[in-house]
């Protein structure tokens, strides 16, 4: 049987060789090891170059083994559906970090649906906690976004130039900000 591994890093800082060196010292024997350098996990699988290419040489039957869940993909529907594509060709995928469980057979599936679960629920929760942590932040009186790059002092200025007359190209050129800050200011 042939076996396919798979690494995936984020940067081109950061290298496969530790997801590699960590499944042959698990004991797979890895006949052909694709990685993708440089691709965040939130890019799906099937726009992944490398992970493309595999899908293009893995054959029916044949085995794919990466060392971690997330490196198929941070997106749990992304996991899943490439977890259900490689299963309809009979490709057993084995995450090392979970052990030997095969995600295609009824157990593997049935834990990879209780993780994309908890996965959903922890991202609802940080969405909860962030708007929480927003809604006091206003609430406190804080401004949020990025910082201004006039003053009060320098926006009230602006708002008579323009009543003057000048334009607002030349309003942004004075004071060094985009024509959409000095339209804004103006409030059109």
């Amino acid at each position: 049987m042939t076996v396919f591994g798979y690494g995936r890093v984020s940067t081109h800082a950061q290298n496969t060789t530790n997801q590699r060196i960590e499944l042959e010292t698990a004991g797979y024997k890895i006949d052909y090891w694709f990685e993708d350098t440089g691709v965040s996990g939130k890019t799906t699988a099937m726009q992944r170059q490398q992970f493309s290419r595999l899908l293009d040489k893995i054959r029916d039957g044949e085995t794919l083994i990466v060392s971690k869940l997330d490196r198929l993909g941070r997106d749990a529907v992304d996991v899943l559906q490439t977890v259900q594509l490689l299963a309809s060709r009979q490709i057993k995928v084995i995450v090392h970090q979970l052990g030997q469980t095969d995600l295609t057979s009824p157990a593997g599936k049935l834990l990879l649906t209780m993780l994309a679960a908890v996965a959903a629920m922890e991202r609802d929760l940080l969405v909860e906690r962030t708007q929480a942590g927003l809604q006091r932040a206003m609430a406190e009186g804080k401004r949020l976004g990025r910082p201004r790059k006039t003053t009060d002092a320098q926006r009230e200025e602006i708002r008579d130039l323009l009543g003057l007359g000048q334009s607002v190209s030349e309003v942004a050129r004075r004071y060094g900000v985009s024509r959409a800050s000095v339209t804004g200011i103006r409030g059109l």
